[in-house]
């Protein structure tokens, strides 16, 4: 079987932690990058830039609030499809078609859209045909911390904050999707009772593809405090507590490998695309991680970014107040692990400037000559408020247990690096990964 033969298309749709952009890459059946190209959402689309901050992302007053609009993610398909095309790539030997999207957004379809989706003019680019379709037009985010309250009504109504970890893998957080959905149905009922349909990013841009409500998949579902992760069904009680209704509006969960239909007639008579070319569900960007790394059973990766973040593979997780557990987008038997570290490489890099003259290889070196252990010396570096544990502050302690106000360059150095993997370990083990 030849490129012309088998050809993948992979999107990563508005995933804005990483990426400002909406990114796409082709792949052979031998994995090989075929093509590979990207919508940058300020320089691209900067028709949206009045109202938006840097990365199409909207900060309300409050602060707190953080939406960016449907429509952009929207045009940015539609460009990015164009650029391929007039590329001359040849999109009708595309045989299936996936994708992940920044998890925890949430789009809201207006009554009647799904009409509207599915009978799109090939004529017109989709993101003139949908501009009706949206109940809320600016979506809220994964950066949306302006749900507090709504946090707390949830955990109290489940029965406090570890009991709804341990039914959908962790505690209230303000980006989850039922504590915004709550949120709009409080403060716009009306809004909330017109709209049809609630889809996740992910199944947002498999629902564009699919030309009908693609489903939320398991993973990308078990992010939102709605889904009772071991039994894959939405939890009634969580549902209840956030919004009425709910659980027609959401649709039934699927496997995150799930092939959900043929590619819309739309990008048939537009693009190119084979009729056959099959769409597989989307799931979140951090399932999409742990899939994309090729973990198996018992492996463990981090991503040392400006947060560090742990992705575990775990058969018998045990739900925590601090990290998550999502299931496995590649094995729906078994589970994901997730825990976020927001003092990771601004912390190192701190580090490295006051005791390694801003220098890596002063660093490596300084941490070469320091034996495993650092003689029993060890440090805690929180320069912001940290989510796992919630700390903040620098605190060192020598062999003796005590508490010292400092420590030589490069004791500090490898007492930040054991402390920093030394917890990472330990939170790891309390979700249940074993050693």
């Amino acid at each position: 079987m030849g490129i012309s033969h088998f050809i993948k298309a992979v999107l990563n749709f508005g995933s804005l932690r990483r990426h400002i952009q909406l990114k796409v890459i082709a792949i052979d059946e031998q994995l090989r990058v075929i093509y590979e190209d990207n919508v940058h959402f300020d320089k691209d689309l900067p028709e949206f830039n009045g109202v938006l901050t840097q990365g199409g992302v909207y900060i309300h007053s409050d602060r707190l609030t953080v939406t960016s609009p449907v429509l952009m993610w929207v045009k940015a398909l539609d460009m990015i499809l164009e650029k391929m095309k007039s590329s001359g790539f040849d999109l009708s030997q595309v045989r299936a078609l996936s994708g992940a999207g920044q998890q925890h957004g949430s789009v809201y379809w207006k009554e009647g859209s799904i009409q509207t989706l599915k009978n799109a003019s090939s004529e017109l680019p989709l993101y003139q045909s949908l501009k009706g379709c949206f109940s809320v037009s600016s979506s809220p985010i994964w950066m949306d911390s302006s749900t507090t309250s709504q946090c707390s009504a949830l955990e109290k109504a489940v029965g406090g904050a570890q009991h709804l970890a341990t039914i959908t893998g962790s505690r209230a957080y303000e980006r989850f999707t039922g504590n915004q959905i709550a949120k709009i149905y409080s403060q716009n009922p009306e809004v909330y009772m017109q709209t049809e349909r609630i889809s996740l990013v992910s199944s947002f841009a498999a629902s564009l593809f699919l030309g009908a409500y693609a489903p939320i998949d398991y993973s990308d579902g078990s992010g939102m405090n709605l889904l009772h992760i071991w039994e894959k069904v939405w939890s009634v009680s969580c549902l209840d507590a956030c919004a009425p209704g709910l659980e027609e509006k959401l649709g039934r969960p699927v496997p995150s490998h799930s092939v959900l239909g043929p590619i819309s007639p739309y990008y048939s008579q537009r693009y190119g695309f084979s009729p056959d070319c099959k769409i597989v569900a989307f799931t979140g960007d951090n399932p999409a991680s742990l899939a994309g790394m090729r973990l198996q059973e018992g492996d463990i990766a981090i991503s040392l970014g400006t947060s560090d973040t742990l992705f575990l593979w775990i058969q018998e997780p045990t739900p925590a107040l601090e990290g998550h557990i999502l299931c496995n987008p590649v094995d729906s038997q078994t589970y994901m692990a997730l825990l976020c570290f927001k003092n990771g490489s601004l912390m190192r890099e701190r580090i490295r400037d006051d005791c390694a003259s801003g220098s890596w290889d002063e660093f490596s070196k300084a941490l070469s000559s320091t034996v495993a252990g650092n003689n029993g010396n060890l440090g805690f570096y929180f320069d912001v408020m940290e989510i796992t544990p919630e700390a903040v502050g620098i605190h060192r302690f020598n062999r003796d247990n005590q508490k010292v106000s400092g420590f030589p360059k490069e004791v500090e150095i490898r007492a930040l690096i054991e402390g920093q993997f030394m917890a990472k370990r330990i939170h790891a083990e309390k979700l249940g990964y074993k050693v």
